[in-house]
């Protein structure tokens, strides 16, 4: 979590060669500026890399209006980079205020070939690598299990899965080497693992709980491995979240001749999930003791900056903005980490009309993950 004034979070998406991770992240951004998500939402969200943005809106056109799914991408590392702002900041004093003016959310897309296939060569073998460590930093890594092959193999899910895991897990062990300086263990690593079913639309009668049954009855041990496998590239095992977390994702409704953007499961989570949900997780490691120095430091890094724009305000903690972000205080990040239910839907309420637009925009995405857990789309940790 690093902090200028603008707050970056990095999300890294892993699946394999045709689970939908492209089309995901089109119809992610592609819904994002059509008109009614403009005219309802606080904030705008805006492609960093113009020619990026215009590829993914060009995705999503052809999806919504001429029922084309994109061209599958091979070999292609890419990230995307991606800012939230606010729409209404006028206030100039309010402005001045906030300890960040917006959020940029890094997505970085792993290649599905580098867990099917060997490389094909040294230099291959070495952009794998470099590409790995890109996302390093990222905050919370998606897992895509792909709900086509899942449908594939009904009756015998064990086939499918056991092979994506252990193909997850082989391809992190071929890269342990050379991902780790020394044989020193990673301070800077994604920490929560959520796994992610993609083509949820396949699956009418599924709920995220039916999806974790399966997964546990099915593969439990194969979850475990990878478990392992993580553990064992990082510092400080005991903060790490593998098959704890589960969301359910479908970025439309396909029929024959027909593609219902609009019908869409989860993708209005992804905001809240990279952004809120790291932040909770990891006060509530630092609260069972489980983050060692180092780690502790890296993932608290920007946490007072921003528990005082979710609860919209310094408490006691003095003097300027400027030294305000170098602070921690310890209970007000414990007062925005817990916030939920009745408390949340105020602040959140007294936020909009106050025009304390950035507050506004993070309590909604809390609200945003409660939801997302009662309409069973989404089952976060309890650890």
């Amino acid at each position: 979590m690093q902090v200028s004034r603008k707050l970056e979070q990095h999300i890294a998406v892993f699946g394999e060669s045709g689970s939908g991770k492209t089309v995901l992240l089109s119809s992610f951004y592609g819904a994002t500026q059509e008109p009614h998500y403009l005219q309802k939402s606080l904030f705008n969200v805006v492609a960093d890399d113009i020619g990026q943005g215009s590829r993914l809106q060009r995705n999503y056109l052809g999806m919504r209006d001429a029922a084309k799914v994109p061209d599958t991408t091979r070999f292609a590392a890419t990230s995307y980079s991606f800012s939230v702002k606010l729409r209404d900041d006028s206030d100039n004093n309010a402005a001045k205020n906030r300890p960040f003016d917006a959020v940029r959310l890094v997505w970085h897309d792993y290649p599905g070939e580098w867990f099917e296939q060997n490389v094909s060569g040294s230099e291959e073998a070495q952009r794998r690598i470099d590409t790995f460590k890109s996302l390093l930093g990222s905050d919370v890594a998606f897992l895509m299990v792909d709900g086509q092959r899942l449908m594939d193999n009904e009756g015998e899910e064990e086939r499918y899965l056991k092979s994506l895991f252990s193909n997850f897990r082989n391809a992190l062990l071929t890269l342990k080497d050379d991902l780790l300086d020394d044989g020193k263990p990673l301070v800077e690593f994604p920490r929560i693992w959520i796994i992610a079913l993609s083509k949820a639309d396949l699956f009418p009668e599924m709920n995220v709980y039916k999806f974790r049954d399966l997964l546990i009855g099915k593969v439990c041990d194969e979850i475990d491995e990878l478990r392992k496998a993580l553990a064992g590239l990082i510092e400080g095992s005991s903060a790490l979240s593998v098959g704890e977390d589960f969301v359910l994702l479908s970025s439309a409704k396909f029929d024959p001749g027909k593609i219902s953007v609009t019908e869409r499961i989860g993708i209005e989570l992804i905001l809240p999930i990279a952004t809120v949900l790291p932040f909770e997780r990891h006060v509530r490691w630092m609260h069972a003791k489980e983050l060692p120095g180092k780690v502790a430091e890296n993932l608290l890094r920007g946490a007072g900056t921003l528990a005082v724009a979710l609860v919209g305000r310094n408490s006691k903690v003095p003097g300027r903005v400027g030294r305000m972000l170098k602070s921690l205080d310890p209970r007000l990040v414990d007062e925005a980490a817990r916030l939920a239910g009745d408390q949340l839907k105020k602040m959140n309420s007294d936020a909009q009309s106050k025009h304390e637009q950035m507050q506004a925009v993070l309590t909604g995405f809390k609200i945003e993950l409660g939801k997302g857990e009662r309409d069973q789309i989404l089952l976060r940790s309890l650890r």
